[in-house]
């Protein structure tokens, strides 16, 4: 195997022109002749830069509208014969086919037309390049003797070992773009196959029989949840909802693995909320969440919902960080990360004065929510998938079943207990007055501890607050800790054998109670 191969020929046909006429004659300097095809041939030859067309190559015209162009043995024959094969080269002679060194392109544009609002399949087939991914396989099959580019990032470096080894690309180049390549494709037909595997209207079925998922990797992190294992981030490209990925790091050190785990649980109670909203989040649990008239007061009694588990927490707010809230965010002892849709310009000077504190924009969580979304958990050999909880309760869906009836603004706070029960791990008891949580009680093995832990929390601010349960209560147990605490209304889904028993109970303490029928587990 040759690690030095010269580049005498070049095949260039892109989709994405990006630095493309600069490359070509870069290449053309090199005394490499260049074949090419359709909108890139016409670009090449506007700035006078010599190519053959590859009907001239293949003596085979371009056929219905170029969906047939460069499936032709010559161009195959010219980029998979084998340099040391004698028969190979016998064989490439015989069907008057010449050496192809250099394979440059990338593909039609499907991620992005499907991506696009309205598209019908029509538009989405025609956007299914055939011949692109062909030769880009070909070619990285072949990386022994040819360099295939598919990215214009890696133009400069095509170029730079032209430059350092006399027209020749070394076999280390050729790999790497030749593992680029088949990622590439394999990224390509995965979308290709998501796009038709979508649930349609009428199809019963919501999950794929065949599920293929495609992650780039966008940056190795420093370590994973503790410094002895390693952590890396993937992205997928073709997500179409608001990602911590599309946020702007505006201050502070690099991210961790932990660091994206709270922040991603922050991210899902933010898209939640309409109104001003803030949560304080440790270890992907809330320990504070507030509504308010302004994100100032939405903070401040978010924070104070729990200010001794606050510490080292990562600060969710949805809307921008005004000099109100930048003060008393500058004031938290020690906060790891505050993600906002965005920070005025003096509020951003003040808080990069702590420089370990992390300053995250993400504008699109004002958008709010994305529905019909799937959740993935790995499992050794395997991938749990479900359809993303966006169940809403709403007034009109609640059922009294005792016999006090919650006022309005106790309805109010049951409301808003019960969004944030959502997004607590289970067994999960919120107690909340006043659209703020004022104690929480969350990943217990027993609904009565986690009744327990939420009422030390809350202290004296149980009394005349509410409680959500995010699980029924078989027994009158866990209520007869809120009760005991002062807690005036109860919201739970219902549906227990000891519903019953749990009503009788209610109604002894005079305290309301209402069912929802909807349970939200959070393991």
């Amino acid at each position: 195997m040759k690690d030095r191969v010269k580049i005498k020929r070049a095949l260039i046909s892109v989709t994405d022109k990006t630095g493309v006429v600069e490359l070509a004659k870069k290449l053309d300097a090199f005394d490499v002749e260049i074949l090419s095809t359709g909108g890139t041939m016409k670009l090449l030859k506007k700035n006078k830069i010599p190519a053959v067309s590859v009907s001239t190559f293949t003596g085979f015209p371009e056929i219905m509208d170029g969906r047939v162009k460069t499936l032709h043995p010559k161009i195959y024959a010219g980029i998979l014969h084998r340099r040391d094969h004698p028969e190979d080269i016998e064989q490439l002679a015989h069907v008057d086919s010449k050496s192809i060194d250099l394979v440059v392109v990338n593909l039609y544009p499907f991620k992005e037309t499907v991506a696009k609002a309205g598209v019908t399949e029509e538009e989405a087939v025609e956007n299914i390049d055939i011949g692109g991914p062909t030769m880009i396989r070909a070619a990285a099959k072949n990386f022994e003797s040819v360099t295939v580019v598919i990215d214009p990032k890696d133009y400069d470096e095509l170029l730079t070992q032209l430059n350092e080894k006399n027209g020749a690309t070394d076999l280390t180049f050729r790999k790497m773009c030749s593992t680029k390549a088949f990622a590439l494709t394999a990224n390509y037909d995965t979308a290709i196959s998501k796009y038709f595997s979508q649930p349609k209207a009428d199809v019963s079925a919501a999950f794929p029989k065949e599920l293929d998922l495609h992650y780039s990797h966008k940056m190795d992190l420093r370590y994973g949840e503790n410094p002895h294992q390693a952590g890396a981030l993937y992205e997928d490209r073709s997500f179409q909802a608001p990602t911590l990925l599309q946020a702007q790091i505006l201050a502070g050190k690099e991210l961790s693995y932990n660091n994206y785990n709270d922040l991603e649980a922050c991210l899902d109670m933010l898209l939640e909320f309409n109104e001003p909203f803030a949560c304080v989040v440790k270890h992907t649990n809330p320990c504070g969440a507030a509504i308010g008239k302004t994100i100032a007061e939405a903070y401040r009694a978010a924070y104070e919902s729990d200010p001794l588990s606050a510490y080292g927490s990562i600060i969710g707010l949805n809307r921008e960080v005004d000099m109100e809230t930048a003060h008393h965010l500058h004031e938290t002892p020690f906060v790891e990360c505050v993600i906002a849709p965005s920070f005025s310009k003096d509020v951003l000077e003040l808080l990069s004065k702590k420089k370990a504190r992390r300053l995250l924009s993400l504008p699109e969580i004002a958008k709010g929510k994305v529905k019909g979304l799937h959740n993935y958990r790995f499992i050794q050999g395997g991938l749990l998938v479900q359809s993303a909880d966006d169940a809403e309760v709403r007034a009109n869906d609640l059922k009294i079943v005792t016999k006090t009836a919650p006022s309005k603004k106790e309805i109010v706070d049951l409301l808003f207990a019960f969004k944030v029960v959502k997004h607590t791990k289970s067994n999960a008891i919120v107690i909340a007055k006043n659209g703020a949580t004022v104690g929480i009680g969350m990943g217990q093995t027993s609904r009565v501890d986690a009744s327990f832990m939420a009422v030390k929390r809350a202290g004296e601010r149980a009394k005349g607050a509410v409680m959500a349960s995010d699980a029924f209560f078989p027994m009158p147990d866990g209520l007869g800790v809120a009760v005991d605490a002062g807690v005036n209304a109860v919201i739970q889904p219902g549906g227990s054998k000891g519903d019953e028993e749990v009503i009788k109970a209610a109604d002894k303490a005079k305290v309301a109670m209402v069912f929802t029928g909807i349970r939200h587990f959070k393991h």
